[in-house]
Parts: structure tokens; sequence; C-alpha cells
């Protein structure tokens, strides 16, 4: 998961709420709650409404309770809203300064434990997964790491599965991996065949993708490390909390978290719970106890 790009606002959207929709907003969160038990109450609101009248306008309705009545009757519109609520904005080895400080301050760490464990909470599309993968591989890392990418969307985690994207976006995959401290050739990681790129079967072996909802609060076991990147920011406070507690449940004596840049352990519950690593990195490992 990555910041959320900006879209054409209906008029709607850029007006202050009033308190009608107010009450619309929460009784169609209540309604996807009650009818397909996604809870994205607690998610920060703003956003949230624009990618409600994102969908509204796409779905040619005029209201919020216009929407709430499609989704609660017809199960493939409310799979268009899940997916328009989910923020789909990633790349592979995005904030290359982010994967160098990976490979300069964690990897070492990392190179200390008998087998890994890496939990990419948010994984969108994949393209993170894959760029961790491509830097532990290089490190010489891979066979003993295993992957776990997770993301509350279904369809996004079907397109990380199969690891297929377009070819045009990977000269810019290429100019960030350069800039990440690579070791090698990027085009060595996949298989171009006409309009697709394809990541290679090597560098997928050892990543599991699946659907899990970060909000729901169960854990999937302790990890080593724990990407979390740009997920937080789209929550209000209590949810935030609530995530922080379960990241740091889930992760092991002296694993280490990395959040997204505009994220921050401060006010968190477990704010005095780890170490800085790289405070503009937002690289953290957690002490023990």
């Amino acid at each position: 998961m990555a910041e959320e790009p900006i879209h054409v606002l209906s008029v709607a959207a850029l007006r202050p709420p009033s308190e009608l929709e107010q009450l619309e907003l929460d009784l169609l969160l209540l309604a996807i709650h009650r009818r397909y038990g996604l809870d994205f109450r607690d998610y920060a609101r703003a956003s949230l409404r624009r990618r409600i009248w994102n969908q509204i306008r796409a779905e040619r309705l005029p209201t919020v309770t216009a929407l709430q009545e499609r989704i609660l009757h017809d199960v493939a519109a409310m799979e268009r809203l899940r997916l328009a609520l989910s923020v789909r904005v990633t790349a592979m080895f995005r904030d290359p300064t982010f994967y160098r400080a990976l490979r300069e301050q964690v990897v070492p760490l990392l190179r200390q434990r008998p087998r890994l464990r890496i939990w990419h909470a948010g994984c969108s599309t994949g393209e993170e997964a894959y760029s961790m993968a491509i830097l532990l591989e290089e490190e010489g890392l891979y066979e003993r790491a295993r992957l776990h990418a997770t993301d509350i969307n279904e369809e996004l985690v079907r397109t990380a599965r199969a690891g297929i994207f377009p070819i045009e976006v990977m000269q810019e995959y290429t100019a960030n991996y350069l800039q990440s401290g690579a070791h090698g050739q990027f085009s060595d990681y996949y298989t171009a065949r006409y309009d697709r790129a394809i990541v290679k079967q090597a560098l997928r072996r050892n990543i599991a993708f699946d659907r899990h909802d970060l909000v729901a609060g169960v854990g999937l076991g302790r990890f080593d490390l724990i990407v979390c990147r740009n997920v937080l920011i789209y929550f209000n406070a209590e949810l935030q909390g609530r995530v922080h507690r379960l990241l740091h449940a889930s992760l092991e004596d002296h694993g280490l978290l990395a959040l997204g840049r505009k994220e921050s352990l401060i006010g968190s519950p477990h704010e005095r719970d780890y170490d800085a690593l790289d405070a503009r990195e937002r690289l953290y490992r957690r002490r023990a106890g």
C-alpha cells in the first residue's frame, strides 16, 4: 500500500460533509460491516470519503444512500467498492533510499538469524514484496527466508500472486532498483513477453500471498521483519493503536519494523518499545520483553 492517488473528484466530495451525509456515510460503513464483515468504520474519514465519492460517480449514482442500496443487493458492486477503497499506488523499489537503508542497516541484523520470517502487511499488487525478495537474493539471504505478503483485497492478492506487470513500468522500476544499492541487473528477475513482464519463478518460490485484514486484529505468528508502509495513514488514531499492538505482538524480540515516511511510532501504545535504526526511513527495532 502507498500514498493515495489524486483523483478528479465530484463537487459533492469537495464540499465539507453535511450532517445528513455524515449519517449516510455511517450507515454505509455499518451496512458493509453487517453484510460483508468488512470494517472500514475506523479508517481516516477524509480519504475514505473521497474514495467513496469516486465510486459513487463511477457507478453513476446520486448519493451515498444510493450506493448503499446497490452494494447491499449486488455483490459485484461491493467488490468494485472494495477495490476502490484499496489504495493501489506502488512500485518496485519505490523510495530507493528505504531499500538502501534495508541493505545497510537491516541486512546485517538479519544475517544473525538462522531462518527469516518476513511479513509485508498491505502488499497491494506485490511490487514491494518482490523488491524484498530481490534484495534478499542479492544479499544471500533468500534461501533461508519465507515472505508472507497480505492485503485486504482478494483481487489485489491474485494480481500479486501472478507476478505479471505492464512492460512499460519496467524502466521506472529499473531506475528505482539502480538507486537502491543494487548488486545485479534488474532484467535478470523477470521475463519480457510482448507487453508484459513476468517475475521469474525462482523469485516467487518463497513468497506466500494471502488475503488478511489488519483491522480484524488476528496475527499470523511471529516475524523477524514486518514491512507495513503507508497503511496506517488511512486509519484513525484508535485503529492505528490497535494495529500497532498487533504488529508489536507479531515481532520476535529484536525484530524489525518498517513504516512509511508519513507514519510514526509517536503516540502509539508501543512508542517506547522500539529503538530507531533509521528515523528518517522509519526503521525500528523491537526491544526484548
